[in-house]
């Protein structure tokens, strides 16, 4: 699955930069994949057939609809929800910006 994710990441345009990744005994894994554009998290439920992913990415240049595709077919998935939330976009006065440290 780590492999899928990693193809899927390249080609939809992320730069990787590391991932961690647990396996549950005695089924389940959780992984996150940081890249450059932010991260993408994967949570499993095998024994629910259930299967969470997070892509965030502040870069519209990410196509995460190709993540999120590829790892349907790795998973054979019969269904998708799919949710997207914009994030971020509030306009701060100059004294409410905080400069980098």
């Amino acid at each position: 699955m780590r492999n899928t994710l990693l193809t899927a990441i390249a080609d939809a345009g992320g730069t990787y930069v590391t991932d961690v990744f647990h396996e549950f005994s005695p089924h389940g894994l959780s992984g996150i994949i940081v890249i450059a554009e932010s991260h993408v998290a994967l949570h499993t439920w095998p024994e629910n057939d259930f299967a969470a992913l997070d892509v965030f990415s502040c870069t519209k240049a990410l196509d995460q609809n190709l993540i999120i595709a590829r790892l349907g077919e790795w998973l054979k998935t019969e269904a998708r929800h799919v949710q997207e939330h914009e994030r971020g976009g509030v306009q701060l006065l100059p004294a409410e910006r905080v400069s980098p440290a």
